[in-house]
């Protein structure tokens, strides 16, 4: 392939990937009170400043991944973040209920695959010399 070809590849991986980030931001905010609850049940401390906290630091990576701002840290940010919700928010171990559990451990495979996949992102941003269409350059150098 062309490398604008390759650019324009990677720049739809990047935005496909931030969306997931970005929309969970904005239902962070516009149902914060939901989503405080549900984390509060859930044992999560200060569970409205959580669910603002983490919906800011998932908008902040989904942004800096989709605009290519520093992405490899915003790919470590959203990894990070992510291996935090899928052991705060779906501990499956102590569910009884089998469907409950199901259903979180569902979930908490599903943040470990895409706390892997942004792991990969941020391998991928540190190690590449030119990132094509992004705005900025890596912020680490692997």
């Amino acid at each position: 392939m062309r490398e604008l070809d390759m650019d324009v590849v990677v720049l739809i991986g990047r935005v496909l990937f931030s969306v997931l980030f970005l929309s969970s931001a904005v239902g962070h905010f516009m149902q914060t009170e939901a989503m405080a609850g549900y984390s509060a049940s859930k044992g999560v401390p200060m569970a409205k400043l959580s669910v603002l906290g983490s919906g800011a630091l998932f908008g902040l990576g989904g942004l800096m991944v989709l605009l290519g701002v520093w992405a490899d840290l915003g790919s470590l940010l959203l990894a990070a973040l992510l291996v935090v919700t899928a052991v705060m928010m779906h501990q499956f171990w102590k569910e009884t209920d089998p469907q409950a559990k199901q259903g979180e451990m569902v979930n908490f495979n599903k943040n470990l695959a895409l706390a892997g996949a942004a792991l990969m992102l941020f391998a991928f941003f540190a190690h590449v010399d030119d990132l094509g269409l992004t705005i900025t350059g890596p912020l680490f150098d692997l």
